[in-house]
């Protein structure tokens, strides 16, 4: 979300079938009959937590949008609704306190009412230090939050306090434009304190260490195999969801998937580039394209790749629009930058990217001038780099695409694959022990800084060793006194990407489409851009023969 992972950020997984697959078929209560409200889903990875504090990743912030409930949620168009909070935020006139009223029928699903205090209290907890939460950053609009977080002021002195039970007050550094969207994500949600306490560093790990406060709850979860989600009796709007139970299987192989929707065992399926061809006039066919984009993190810890003429070569060297029509086919798009397209629009209407002239593009001449450069600066004339990427059966196909092309138009350097299960992966990552590591991003917010502010300095999901001065600068402005100019706050930010990518500190690759077979009976199933993939509160099976 970050992201993934700024959603990710989220870092994410680049799984076509994360929404693999989903049944209303069986017999049990569990796995669902002819009639009940049962989806079955196929994940293209377990959740890595139920930790709001350390979350990190897509498939985790998804899970949350089920089973948790913030202050606000998103509606179908991406817009901010009350959640445990009762309705819109009161602020001040300069923008800076808001004060929101907790609806007082908001439960935790041991039967706790979810009050102000959980709201502090889980705030608190993520900015601590010790916590080491990676996502602590995104609360850095709040009065206090940077300095909670680096250790030089005390949690009790962040700017949020519970005036009552019911009334939560909120203290900002700046007056932010998408902060009532910021609260639909994740790393906002309330903890119950005593339940946290008394669980310790377990909390989040199972079913029997996590509470819920959402639609849902998590019944099962059986690491690496299975997850299940029942409606959560004691949810405040349990009349909207009509679900009953969602079963999700952790699947890893694509064709498996296909196998089971061929066989009318599931209803809906992610389909590989090989299969697009054969499905695409069917009328179950689907494709969209969403606001995550994928790209390669270079790592400056390697000293090869401090060098800038070897990034720009190695960014050079990809053909990234035979990439999405050969390996992907799914309506993916190439892209040379890291914000993706048709995501945000300035105070003049126009698409962020439009002014962005990235020099990222695929050029295999350019690409092998810039590499000579770097072959007479680090005088060598060989490099061997680990390339870290997900333990999904295409992501070794699309490895190997990377590889050859690579190799092939920058002789002497030789990329070796190395394949890691999800979690895993984004552990080396934020650890920095890889090279160059295949990555994605979606949004957390409705602005452009959920991208471009994951490469400041030490950011937690830069990850990449890149610093540069002049680019904190720019963010940090955008973040501060540039906030009321909304045309140069927006120039600022512009200014900022052309720099990350004039620097090749990544590698785009592209932005993601998604292409399913889906059954027609599966309703009101919502999207988002951020913050979440998917919402099923009030997801139904309706006409299912």
């Amino acid at each position: 979300m970050k992201k993934s992972m700024s959603l990710f950020l989220v870092l994410i997984v680049s799984l076509a079938g994360f929404l693999a697959a989903c049944s209303s078929g069986g017999k049990s209560s569990e796995s669902g009959g002819k009639d009940d409200q049962v989806l079955n889903f196929a994940s293209g990875s377990d959740i890595p937590t139920l930790d709001s504090s350390l979350a990190t990743d897509q498939v985790s912030f998804d899970t949350f949008n089920q089973v948790m409930e913030g202050l606000y949620t998103l509606d179908k168009d991406d817009k901010a609704v009350p959640g445990v909070a009762e309705g819109e935020p009161e602020k001040s006139k300069d923008g800076k306190t808001w004060t929101i009223k907790l609806r007082k029928d908001a439960k935790w699903s041991n039967g706790d009412s979810v009050t102000a205090k959980d709201f502090v209290y889980g705030w608190q907890r993520t900015l601590e230090p010790k916590t080491g939460s990676e996502y602590a950053y995104i609360m850095s609009d709040i009065k206090n939050a940077e300095k909670v977080n680096a250790g030089k002021a005390q949690p009790s002195e962040l700017g949020v306090k519970a005036i009552d039970d019911h009334t939560l007050e909120i203290q900002l550094e700046t007056n932010v434009p998408y902060f009532q969207e910021l609260l639909a994500f994740g790393t906002f949600l309330p903890q119950n304190e005593k339940f946290v306490k008394e669980k310790g560093d377990k909390y989040g790990t199972s079913v029997e260490n996590t509470l819920f406060n959402g639609p849902f709850v998590v019944s099962k979860w059986e690491t690496e195999k299975a997850y299940q989600l029942k409606k959560n009796d004691k949810y405040w709007d349990k009349d909207k969801v009509k679900l009953s139970a969602i079963n999700y299987q952790i699947v890893k192989e694509a064709q498996t998937s296909l196998n089971l929707f061929e066989t009318g065992k599931i209803d809906s399926v992610g389909l590989t580039a090989e299969n697009v061809d054969k499905y695409k006039d069917d009328s179950k066919f689907q494709t969209e394209l969403d606001a995550s984009t994928y790209f390669l993190r270079l790592n400056q810890k390697n000293e090869d790749l401090k060098n800038k003429n070897l990034r720009l070569a190695i960014s050079k060297a990809i053909d990234k629009e035979k990439y999405v029509k050969t390996l992907l086919n799914n309506g993916s798009v190439a892209v040379d930058t890291l914000s993706p397209k048709e995501f945000t629009k300035g105070p003049d209407g126009k698409d962020f990217l439009d002014g962005i002239d990235s020099p990222l593009n695929y050029d295999v001449k350019e690409a092998q001038k810039y590499y000579e450069k770097a072959k007479k600066e680090l005088g060598k004339d060989k490099f061997t780099f680990e390339y870290l990427t997900y333990d999904a059966d295409t992501s070794k196909t699309d490895a190997e695409y990377v590889k050859e092309q690579i190799e092939k138009n920058l002789p002497g350097v030789t990329f070796e694959i190395k394949q890691q299960p999800f979690k895993q992966k984004l552990s080396l990552e934020s650890k920095g022990n890889y090279d160059i590591s295949f990555a994605g991003w979606s949004p957390d917010y409705p602005d452009p800084m959920t991208f471009i502010d994951m490469f400041v300095t030490d950011g937690a999901h830069n990850q990449t060793a890149w610093s540069n001065a002049q680019y904190d600068k720019l963010i940090d402005d955008a973040k501060g006194p540039l906030l009321d100019d909304t045309q140069k706050r927006w120039e600022a930010m512009q200014q900022a990407e052309q720099l990350l990518l004039d620097e090749a500190v990544i590698t785009p690759m592209y932005q993601r489409g998604t292409a399913r077979l889906r059954q027609p009976y599966i309703k009101n199933l919502v999207t988002h851009k951020f913050a979440g993939d998917t919402t099923l509160k009030e997801t139904y099976v309706e006409g299912k023969k």
